[in-house]
């Protein structure tokens, strides 16, 4: 079970702007996460590093605002968070999500999405970050 002065230390770096950090430094190797109802991104900490750092890319600034919690039971932390990115665009997209953490050994070793999909980030972000298709080509 994670500490409360230990996911204040996640929570912290997180609203400091350190997303990418965050995962490097509190992220089992092998963590997954997982939007809403999708399948699990898998493929472990460096795979959702890179992800992050793609989503963080398309924006010239993101805010990061702690709405509520941690609640914390045993090894599940619930975190609200409300992320305000600001696009290279010009654009504002404000996405309000609650974030459900399996913890392991004092690192994250999986992180559930649930969120509003119309706030506009599903289609803003979040689908740049989704797994590629396999590869079909097929060699006869």
């Amino acid at each position: 079970m994670p500490s409360r002065s230990l996911v204040e230390r996640f929570i912290a770096q997180v609203v400091g702007g350190d997303h990418v950090g965050a995962i490097r430094d509190w992220y089992h190797p092998d963590a997954w996460m997982q939007e809403n109802q999708a399948p699990p991104r898998g493929g472990g900490r460096d795979v959702l590093m890179s992800q992050e750092a793609a989503v963080l890319a398309a924006s010239e600034h993101v805010d990061t605002e702690l709405l509520g919690g941690p609640a914390i039971g045993g090894d599940t932390v619930a975190i609200r968070w409300r992320f305000t990115f600001r696009l290279k665009n010009g654009s504002t997209v404000c996405q309000e999500e609650v974030a459900w953490q399996i913890w392991r050994d004092d690192r994250i070793a999986s992180e559930t999405f649930f969120y509003d999909p119309d706030q506009g980030m599903q289609s803003a972000f979040r689908m740049q970050i989704s797994e590629k298709p396999p590869d079909d080509r097929r060699h006869h």
